[in-house]
């Protein structure tokens, strides 16, 4: 009886910490002006694109109507339509879900590849770390896009293409960023301990040392989703990405781009969508990477 109530005690006094913990992080986020921006930018598209369907209809961002093409921004049509008569509000606000949800995706999958490369190269040391971070090495040498579009070139354009590309592409960011995490940690007293009571490498690695490097973690997903977003509107421009006629901006960019001259919101729109959405997601990674960082609070 009198274990439990220890037991019960110390969960209490870990979970008051926690608390105390999240709560501190958020005031030093809050503290950060741009950090918030960015958070309210992020979460104003991310609204958009669970509500995309109540705020346009989609058969307005992919159906044709020649008799309302290239026209300029009106009551009817807030932003213009393109060259096949669609709305571009329409398509701007449909397109956030792909866009955004290629940086979802893609950042999961690389997180979880690359997450769980450098775990393993940090935890077992010796030979594997050095085979399995010389083979990430061979992947980083090689810029990410162009890693990338050679995938993409290999394997043939369209989503699924693009998000396994970009995933192979971010993974080794993400596999340096866990090892060396992981280095840090693993020999800590807790860690010792958990080896000493017989927990297996992989309890120890999912339980113990991968919940002590989500700081990192995080950070890195933020920031890098900026870049996996500007990467997939780039390969869809260049014709390797999202095909039409799905909604995707940087689609969106390839089609308006012989128009810009005399009808430049075919392009302004999509493009200052792209702008927002990076912009966010670095403001709020450089802000998180501040916060959870108390050393860096200055």
């Amino acid at each position: 009886m009198q274990r439990s109530t220890k037991e019960e005690a110390i969960n209490l006094d870990l979970s008051y910490r926690k608390k105390s913990q999240f709560r501190e992080i958020w005031r030093r986020l809050w503290k950060n002006k741009v950090a918030i921006i960015g958070l309210v930018i992020l979460v104003s598209l991310i609204s958009l694109m669970v509500f995309a369907d109540m705020i346009a209809s989609y058969d307005r961002a992919i159906n044709h109507n020649m008799l309302t093409r290239l026209k300029g921004p009106s009551r009817e049509h807030w932003l213009g339509t393109d060259s096949f008569g669609r709305s571009v509000f329409a398509r701007i606000i449909h397109g956030s879900r792909i866009s955004l949800s290629i940086g979802f995706i893609c950042v999961f999958f690389s997180l979880i590849l690359g997450g769980s490369i450098g775990s393993i190269a940090g935890f077992y040391g010796n030979k594997v770390d050095i085979i399995l971070m010389r083979f990430m090495d061979m992947f980083m040498a090689i810029p990410s896009m162009l890693l990338a579009i050679s995938i993409v070139s290999a394997l043939g354009p369209g989503i699924r293409n693009l998000v396994l590309a970009i995933s192979i592409a971010e993974a080794p960011g993400f596999a340096v960023i866990v090892r060396s995490s992981v280095l840090t940690i693993k020999n800590s007293e807790y860690i010792e301990s958990a080896r000493a009571i017989g927990v297996n490498p992989i309890g120890i690695i999912l339980k113990h040392i991968l919940p002590n490097t989500i700081g990192p973690i995080i950070v890195h997903s933020t920031l890098c989703m900026g870049g996996v977003i500007l990467t997939a509107a780039s390969l869809s421009f260049v014709g390797l990405g999202v095909m039409p006629p799905t909604p995707e901006w940087g689609a969106m960019l390839t089609e308006g781009k012989e128009y810009m001259r005399d009808l430049p919101f075919l392009v302004i729109f999509p493009g200052l969508a792209i702008v927002f959405a990076v912009l966010a997601l670095n403001f709020l990674g450089d802000g998180l990477r501040d916060a959870l960082d108390p050393r860096l609070k200055h």
